[in-house]
């Protein structure tokens, strides 16, 4: 018994002096952001870069804001696992909505090393939800006050941390690309459910309980045929599917 006793003093030993380790091991790899924003930046062609700062560590992220006048409409664009806000298909959604008359602002997510896996992630979430929380009060800031978030893969995971908090009342309408792990029970907000049937493995085996938990007339859940999880090819039809959501949705 008193080995017993030892062994388990032993484990909550480590485990109180490891744990700090694991955290800052997972937290978001800020000198890689800026390496990003180094080179998006330079090369911007639509839009404006932004500096947001994170009430946590205040930290400042870049975003890309493409504004389009006369409209109160808005849409946070949020990438997926270790890119950035104008990477191919995100860079894609936050220009073409821009030409369709809904004003974008494309965010960076907390990313972490290049080598890292997608279970690394979570703890990375509560910052993201922050991102988000600023990015809102960004644009409500402006006069946009019918937002809708926009994400894709990761972001679409890190969407739902902020969406399952206590979004702000201005966010209206959520377009989810591509979401693997987990589904949308307990948010009343509307939904489009979008993904390609040749996307990755996870997102095709958990696509039958989303679209179980959407919840409200309003939400939806879209497939577009011959599209992986990129929508490499079929960018058109992916942004043509999101932008009908938002402007059937926002008023």
């Amino acid at each position: 018994m008193k080995q017993n006793n030892l062994l388990i003093w032993l484990l909550g030993v480590w485990a109180a002096l490891a744990w700090p380790l694991l955290a800052v091991a997972a937290e978001a790899d800020y000198a890689r952001e800026k390496k990003w924003a180094d080179e998006v930046v330079p090369g911007l062609v639509v839009g404006d870069p932004v500096y947001l700062q994170t009430p946590r560590g205040h930290h400042k992220f870049l975003t890309l804001f493409t504004p389009v006048a006369g409209t109160d409409k808005a849409a946070i664009v949020v990438h997926g696992m270790g890119i950035h806000p104008d990477w191919g298909m995100v860079g894609t959604l936050r220009t073409d909505l821009a030409d369709r008359g809904i004003t974008t602002l494309s965010i960076q997510m907390p990313i972490l090393a290049a080598d890292a896996k997608g279970e690394a992630y979570p703890p990375t979430f509560p910052e993201a939800a922050e991102r988000l929380g600023e990015a809102v009060d960004f644009l409500k800031a402006k006069g946009y006050t019918q937002i809708a978030i926009v994400s894709h893969s990761m972001g679409s995971r890190m969407s739902r941390v902020y969406l399952a908090g206590h979004p702000d009342p201005a966010v209206k309408l959520w377009a989810s690309l591509g979401l693997s792990q987990d589904d949308y029970a307990g948010l009343k907000l509307p939904i489009l459910d979008l993904y390609g049937d040749n996307d990755l493995p996870p997102v095709l085996a958990n696509a039958a309980k989303r679209k179980q938990t959407l919840a409200g007339a309003s939400s939806q859940q879209k497939v577009i045929a011959r599209a992986d999880h990129f929508y490499s090819g079929h960018e058109a039809e992916m942004v043509a599917a999101v932008a009908d959501f938002l402007n059937a949705t926002l008023k």
